[in-house]
């Protein structure tokens, strides 16, 4: 029973970061781990970076819709 509820908690804290547009670091090592074993990832600093730039443009892209 609380294992269902840890999970549920995993869950709903997830669900909120997407939401609010927060990027998942734990998610992404562990995509990087199990579908491409032995090679680099990024660190927090670079994941955060580049999902932010991703996001909103950076380097020259203007964000937004005009």
């Amino acid at each position: 029973m609380f294992s269902d509820i840890a999970k549920a908690g995993r869950y709903l804290g997830q669900s909120m970061r997407l939401m609010m547009g927060l990027p998942d670091y734990d998610a992404y090592v562990t995509h990087r781990e199990t579908t491409h074993p032995g090679e680099p990832y990024m660190t927090y600093e670079e994941f955060f970076r580049e999902r932010q730039e991703a996001r909103y443009g950076g380097a020259g892209k203007r964000g937004g819709c005009c």
